[in-house]
């Protein structure tokens, strides 16, 4: 009885999760420029960022220690992952689901570009996932169109909430989960830029 109790509220945390989409909303300017445009330049930010109820050289500082304190070195492996995994994983991903079938094609370092798209996350939840229980991972990020030519912000949009974990649950590290999460944001984006943007 207390396994199914256990599995219960496992699920009921998956399915809380999966729910738990995220919220987009323009709350300076606007993001018109972009129409008629056929590419856009990409460009992630991570500086300020909070991680559950801390900073990040905060949060880095703990999670190495107490991993090294369990094998050491591991925790200075993780940290080193910790960062990579933006450029490796998290923004590939984020371009891939940008990219698939939309109107405006993307790309870090697109320099043919008119317009830039600067994606800065502000707030990253983890997740966590020990077999039984689990939580997906989520972002938070700001979302600024730029005239490049000029530097000129055009438009902000925040998005809050932006779920992510792999289906069957093989997520056991957060990079894997996290990486969903910039898939979610990447897809999504373009789907409202797509709808914006007739």
């Amino acid at each position: 009885m207390n396994m199914q109790r256990t599995l219960t509220l496992a699920l009921a945390l998956t399915v809380a999760g999966m729910a738990n989409a995220q919220k987009m909303k323009v709350v300076q300017g606007s993001f018109d420029a972009l129409k008629g445009q056929k590419k856009v330049d990409l460009a992630f930010t991570y500086d300020n960022m909070k991680v559950g109820k801390y900073d990040e050289p905060e949060y880095i500082s703990k999670k190495t220690e107490e991993y090294n304190e369990k094998e050491p070195g591991k925790g200075d492996t993780w940290a080193k992952s910790w960062v990579s995994d933006r450029e490796s994983r998290f923004e590939p991903k984020f371009e891939v689901l940008f990219n698939d079938g939309g109107k405006i094609q993307g790309a870090r370092g697109n320099d043919d570009a008119q317009y830039q798209l600067k994606v800065h996350t502000t707030f990253t939840e983890p997740g966590f996932n020990v077999g039984v229980m689990r939580r997906d991972a989520s972002i938070n990020a700001d979302v600024y169109l730029v005239e490049k030519s000029s530097g000129k912000e055009l438009g902000k949009m925040t998005v809050v909430g932006v779920p992510g974990g792999q289906f069957g649950g093989y997520d056991f590290d957060s990079g894997s989960r996290l990486t969903e999460s910039y898939a979610k944001l990447g897809k999504e984006l373009r789907k409202w830029l797509d709808k914006k943007l007739k």
